[in-house]
């Protein structure tokens, strides 16, 4: 897998992309040839043909990731992913449509345009659909064992099954076979620690993932040393699953882990860049948005009266507590009992302009003001009100790591995740937040903000 951003990609996931602005690049070409033919060459090489048509294909492949076709959970959808291409190929049409209308000198042909988006969607479906049965093919997949048992070789061993484009086939695991210890669930045990090595060799595994939860003088390391002399990949499985899901194992992690592991130490450079990026972009968005800021305060006035920001302690950087501003989105008084329950699906207590402000995110535009008094950043962890900090610190492991980095108005949880309304779900949400602490990154923060803007415009996710 390739690692950009401090984000891990398969390595088919990337060659799709890649084989696909080569198809789409094509496609424009062929249509070109067939609206000019002997004179191609003339238009590419001095039409500026080759820049209109580098243009319309960066575009589609944008479209492309706007629509999640991309997306682990959209490839192998095969009704979703055609769906999705027609929403592609419309979109792509009132974009260039509407660049040729402001920028005429890089409109391509009417006859390349309408040939190349009928071409382009006819290769794209017919490689999609072939992409598919050979990522299924057992053939093509590297063969993997892992080793040990317990609850992150059950996660991982569900996530691998799950995500066929990584190209990852399990063999079974090797662990112990007494029957009063945990399984995996679903795969053949395949032998003891012991025989790790006569386990790997006939069955031509090329990689070992380690998920044992106790390896104090069980770890089989001269085993694996010889394996990985041999030129078999051993791999920890705590990675692995990061790399297949964007979130740490909050199930089977130890302190020591969070001790020794790679991350979890933010470099003072780090810090500098986000302060001073929050603070310059907090800047520009306040001088954009005020005029809009003040016709949502009229509106939300001329629905429900005052007040129209609503004050609410959350806990900040270190456990402190802080004032985070929004715009009234409920009811004076939706909460009688003094205690603020979370959001929820058309929840009754919002009002008439509250709802679209949810539903646009328009409500959290206040929050720019703490992001410029430095309460916040504008990428970290989404802050709590101290009666549900107090109660996730209680029931959830590991909980007080949040607090480790200042919280953010959007960040890598609520991009993954979203709302969440139970205990679980945002234990599952920390693991989101951990993943982020450990590698954060300029890198990163730019991939959540490009993601957080496709969110908003979408409309996913609001309540």
């Amino acid at each position: 897998m390739n690692r950009e951003f401090k984000l891990y990609l398969p390595t088919r996931t990337v060659l799709l992309a890649v084989s696909e602005a080569s198809l789409i690049f094509v496609a424009l070409i062929a249509a070109t040839f067939v609206g000019f033919g002997s004179r191609t060459g003339v238009i590419l090489e001095y039409g500026n043909g080759l820049f209109k048509i580098a243009l319309a294909s960066t575009v589609c492949l944008l479209c492309m990731y706007f629509y999640d076709l991309y997306d682990s959970s959209i490839l192998t959808n095969s009704r979703e992913v055609l769906s999705r291409l027609v929403q592609v190929l419309g979109t792509v049409c009132l974009i260039l449509a509407f660049l040729y209308h402001v920028y005429p000198a890089v409109r391509l042909d009417t006859r390349v345009f309408l040939g190349g988006i009928f071409l382009v969607g006819l290769l794209l479906a017919g490689w999609r659909r072939l992409f598919s049965a050979l990522s299924r093919l057992p053939g093509l997949a590297e063969r993997v064992v892992l080793l040990g048992e317990g609850p992150l070789a059950t996660c991982l061993a569900a996530e691998i099954e799950r995500h066929p484009e990584l190209g990852l086939r399990l063999a079974g695991y090797v662990g112990n076979t007494d029957a009063s210890w945990e399984t995996v669930k679903g795969l053949p045990c395949l032998g003891s620690l012991e025989d790790l090595a006569e386990v790997v060799a006939p069955r031509q595994i090329r990689r070992v993932i380690v998920t044992m939860t106790d390896r104090r003088s069980r770890l089989p390391v001269e085993p694996l040393l010889r394996l990985k002399s041999r030129g078999v990949q051993v791999q920890e499985g705590a990675e692995v699953y990061e790399a297949v899901t964007g979130k740490v194992p909050i199930d089977s992690i130890r302190p020591s882990w969070l001790l020794f592991s790679k991350g979890f130490r933010v470099s003072s450079w780090t810090l500098l860049y986000k302060g001073l990026f929050s603070l310059i972009l907090s800047l520009a968005a306040l001088a954009l948005c005020l005029p809009l800021m003040g016709l949502i305060a009229l509106a939300i006035w001329l629905d429900s009266r005052s007040p129209v920001i609503f004050r609410q302690i959350r806990i900040g950087e270190n456990g402190r507590p802080f004032t985070l501003y929004k715009f009234r989105s409920m009811r004076n008084g939706a909460d009688p009992d003094g205690s603020p329950k979370p959001a929820q699906w058309n929840d009754v207590r919002c009002t008439r302009v509250g709802r679209w402000l949810r539903h646009t995110r328009l409500d959290e535009l206040p929050q720019l003001y703490n992001i410029l008094r430095g309460d916040m950043y504008f990428v970290g962890p989404r802050p709590f009100v101290p009666g549900e900090e107090e109660e996730y610190l209680r029931k959830i492991p590991f909980y007080s790591q949040r607090w480790s980095v200042r919280p953010g108005a959007t960040g890598w949880a609520q991009v993954q995740r979203g709302y969440c309304e139970s205990v679980e779900d945002n234990a599952e949400k920390l693991a989101y937040d951990l993943f982020y602490i450990k590698h954060m990154s300029a890198g990163l923060d730019a991939f959540i903000l490009f993601k957080t803007i496709k969110i908003l415009l979408l409309g996913r996710g609001a309540q």
